[in-house]
């Protein structure tokens, strides 16, 4: 009965499907029934420098990446051929933009995972869903500057033109779709495969807060901060019960208020 089998086939032609609808599902469910629950959770305050350094490089370039892939894999390839746009060199830009973002992306992640590893309070602060998908997304940049380097040997754009012809078959519900990457290197593989655990437990981690843009923070935001101090009204409140007593002593009574 399954002497014809092939795991490609579950991986690359079934597990897409099963990892879409665990994400789509999730993240309706997780933001209908726990709101409070979708953000950041920022350890800002208990370490703000390297912080700093480190998101700026991890978010710019796994941005970059991001909507690289997106366009990258998605882009039908008619509109390559009717642009005149070569395969070579559509892989020489994916492979230089790629490669920077990637490294970008690397640099910034392994000070966030150091951080999270070795600062004892951001470590007691962290969960472990904190820490794994942050190593996951390391592992996962890793692979991908290792598929770079297996892209320079052939420049001619064939290999892409698989994993495009991949993606949008699976999009277009294709079941053939898996036998484009039977052939193709095991670290490719891996990093379609590490791709489709990441969008799998995107609803379960702190990624879901990708999808929050301030739209409203940035039309509707009042022109003006309200600042209160937290000393003005107990010294507002003590100048009001002291006119309050020098009233009823009369005009004559002459002190001044203690602050």
């Amino acid at each position: 009965m399954f002497g014809n089998f092939d795991i490609n086939y579950l991986i690359f032609g079934i597990l897409p499907y099963a990892v879409l609808a665990v994400a789509l599902i999730g993240t309706i469910a997780r933001y209908e029934r726990d709101p409070f629950t979708w953000k950041s959770s920022s350890s800002q305050l208990l370490r703000r420098k390297q912080l700093m350094w480190g998101s700026v490089l991890f978010h710019v370039g796994i941005i970059v990446l991001f909507f690289g892939h997106l366009i990258g894999l998605f882009t039908p390839i008619w509109v390559l051929d009717t642009l005149g746009i070569s395969y070579g060199f559509k892989q020489w830009v994916a492979v230089i933009l790629g490669g920077t973002a990637g490294l970008a992306a690397f640099v910034g992640a392994s000070m966030l995972l150091h951080r999270r590893l070795f600062d004892p309070r951001i470590r007691l602060n962290s969960s472990y869903a904190d820490i794994g998908i942050l190593a996951i997304l390391w592992l996962q940049i890793v692979i991908g500057m290792g598929t770079i380097i297996l892209t320079l040997e052939h420049m001619d754009g064939g290999k892409m033109v698989l994993f495009m012809t991949w993606s949008q078959s699976v999009m277009t519900l294709q079941l053939n779709a898996w036998a484009e990457v039977v052939n193709v290197h095991w670290l490719y593989k891996a990093h379609i495969v590490l791709g489709m655990v990441i969008v799998a437990l995107f609803p379960f981690t702190r990624l879901v807060h990708m999808l929050s843009i301030p739209i409203r923070y940035v039309t509707l935001r009042p022109g003006y901060q309200i600042v209160r101090s937290r000393r003005a009204r107990p010294l507002e409140e003590r100048r009001r019960a002291f006119d309050e007593v020098e009233a009823r002593k009369g005009p004559s009574a002459k002190t001044t208020p203690a602050e």
